[in-house]
């Protein structure tokens, strides 16, 4: 974890969200879907319930209507980790809703308990890799089995297959996208950083998610770093305050779905 946590700290430096509409490999154009334009894609009459649930997963959240509602993501990168129970429990006590993108090498590995309970408590799981490396610098047989081995892992602990992946640092371009197609994963970025990887001041991490955030916004935070989890507990009394409702990131496309192949980011 120690390998992967200085990494993750290292290359975040050098990468911030509003770089993210190029790929950094060859400075690659690359298209991307807003949640509302997922949103508007799918013609489902808004009185349709099932269009707006959260189901199974997320029961105890309730049913959330992004058309209308001023609806933002939660999301959190590189767990479970030693932290992952605590915010679990902030993230139960207040209700909320979070997606997580999770690393499989000692992580996924080390805590399947913290998987199964993420899942149980009907968070959505993600992918964020299995050893969090540039997917745009791998081969094509490279990049699948960073997928696969992820997807499998979660899997076989929760009998649920993620549908959406976010490549690490944000890297990604057409090849990626077509590999990542090819095993059933859009792919999401994020508009509001943190910068959580730089900092243990829990009030600073507070302050520039509330600042950032608008309708739609995609949160990106790490759980395994000393700060983050408990600025939680502010960033969402804060945001709760503005008239903000916290989803998935599957319920602020919806009643859009999550194309594979296809990159969201607001």
């Amino acid at each position: 974890m120690t390998k992967i946590r200085r990494g993750l700290r290292a290359a975040a430096f050098a990468l911030t969200a509003s770089t993210l509409t190029l790929a950094l490999s060859g400075c690659t154009q690359y298209d991307t879907t807003k949640p509302s334009a997922a949103r508007k894609a799918e013609a489902v009459d808004v009185g349709d319930a099932r269009a707006v649930d959260l189901g199974d997963r997320a029961r105890d959240f309730g049913t959330v209507d992004c058309r209308r509602a001023k609806c933002v993501a939660l999301t959190f990168d590189a767990g479970p980790s030693e932290n992952s129970s605590r915010l679990l429990d902030i993230l139960k006590e207040r209700k909320v809703p979070a997606t997580f993108f999770l690393l499989g090498k000692n992580h996924i590995a080390k805590h399947p308990e913290l998987v199964r309970r993420m899942a149980r408590e009907g968070h959505e799981l993600a992918s964020h890799t299995w050893d969090h490396k540039i997917l745009t610098d791998l081969g094509d047989d490279e990049i699948r089995d960073e997928l696969r081995r992820t997807d499998d892992a979660v899997e076989h602990l929760t009998g649920r297959r993620p549908t959406l992946m976010r490549p690490p640092q944000g890297r990604t371009n057409d090849r990626v996208s077509a590999l990542a197609k090819e095993e059933g994963l859009a792919q999401v970025l994020w508009d509001v950083t943190c910068k959580d990887y730089a900092t243990t001041d829990s009030a600073l991490i507070r302050e520039r998610a509330v600042s950032q955030t608008r309708r739609d916004s995609v949160i990106l935070l790490h759980d395994l770093y000393k700060g983050t989890v408990p600025a939680v507990p502010g960033i969402i009394d804060a945001l709760k305050e503005k008239g903000y409702v916290f989803v998935t990131v599957p319920q602020l496309l919806a009643p859009g779905k999550a194309e594979p192949g296809r990159i969201y980011k607001p």
